[in-house]
């Protein structure tokens, strides 16, 4: 059976494609989670992708990771990864591997995005690649789960 990865967005990426196309691209995030299915199909994984606009909603969803003993979260929080401590410590209860990711470079934005709740607690971060950033993601989980198993 393929390894399982969830795949987490946070408040406003449903709105992706419609929500400042400048910042964010034009894809949907229907289109992201169809680019993430057929990249995990060719990784052997699968994926639970979700989005939720509201931080508890978040916390549930790796509640669920952890309940089903994913091996990895791709976690692109929005908003919530600059002010959600709740989401900072259900992330610490995970075993897997964590990637934060992110459409745009946060570090090329308003300073308070520089900030991050969520990079502490996780393995990696992928930001201002875009989508593409979800399917090196998924890469880096597969590599990682690769290397562990050949240990």
């Amino acid at each position: 059976m393929a390894q399982r990865v969830h795949i987490l967005n946070g408040p406003n990426l449903n709105l992706l494609g419609q929500r400042e196309p400048e910042t964010y691209g034009a894809l949907t995030l229907a289109d992201i989670e169809q680019r993430c299915a057929r990249a995990a199909g060719r990784l052997g994984l699968s994926i639970a992708f979700s989005q939720h606009n509201h931080e508890g909603g978040l916390v549930e969803a790796i509640h669920a990771a952890i309940a089903e003993e994913a091996a990895g979260i791709i976690i692109n929080a929005g908003a919530y990864t600059h002010t959600s401590v709740a989401i900072h410590d259900a992330l610490r209860a995970f075993d897997g591997i964590i990637i934060e990711a992110h459409l745009s470079n946060v570090f090329a934005r308003e300073d308070f995005r520089h900030h991050s709740y969520i990079s502490p607690v996780a393995d990696g971060v992928i930001c201002g690649l875009g989508a593409n950033g979800y399917e090196l993601a998924l890469e880096a989980i597969a590599r990682r789960l690769q290397t562990t198993v050949e240990v």
